[in-house]
Parts: C-alpha cells; sequence; structure tokens
C-alpha cells in the first residue's frame, strides 16, 4: 500500500486547534530474503568488531585490518562526517515549518 502523507487543512485560515493524535505509520513488509540479507549482513559486521577489538586487546595475531591513511589527503584535513539521521530530522522539521 502506498505510504501515508500527513495533510494539514486550514479552516477558514486559522489554524486548528492542537489535537494529539497518534498517527501510525504503515508497516513495512520485508519479504525473507530482505531480512535474511539484514540478518547476514548484521553478524558478520558483529564478527568483524570482536575481531578488532581482540586484536586490539593483543588476543589475536591475524585477523581484520582496520584501514588508516598513511598520508592523509591535506584537502581533506577539516573533514567531518555528517550526521544522516540528524541530517534527516532537519529536513523533516525545515519540510513541517514551511508548510504551516
Amino acid at each position: 500500500s502506498p505510504a501515508q502523507k500527513l495533510v494539514f487543512n486550514r479552516v477558514n485560515g486559522k489554524r486548528p486547534p492542537l489535537l494529539l493524535q497518534q498517527i501510525s505509520a504503515p508497516e513495512e513488509c520485508y519479504t525473507l530474503a530482505h531480512e535474511e540479507n539484514v540478518r547476514f549482513v548484521y553478524e558478520a559486521w558483529q564478527q568483524v568488531e570482536q575481531q578488532l577489538d581482540g586484536s586490539r586487546s593483543g588476543e589475536s595475531a591475524c585477523g581484520p585490518v582496520q584501514y588508516v591513511e598513511k598520508t592523509p589527503n591535506p584537502g581533506l584535513k577539516n573533514f567531518v562526517p555528517i550526521d544522516l539521521e540528524e541530517w534527516w530530522a532537519q529536513q523533516f522539521l525545515a519540510k513541517i515549518e514551511n508548510c504551516s
């Protein structure tokens, strides 16, 4: 089923009284293959993290190696990774503010 859209209607140009309504998101349907892929990637990543932690504490001489640039790119000196969840939240709030 298509995703539901939020619609804000004004009556006579006035804002409606604030009502607390629980808006339920439509349930997402995942196929068995999708769930299997997610589980595989999650479990594989958990293994990598455990092996990295073990190699840092000296438990294992072999295993995954974390890549670190030997000569970092000077253009990336002030690079700050983006918090994607925060960015999406800001975009969502900006759309709400622009619509009101």
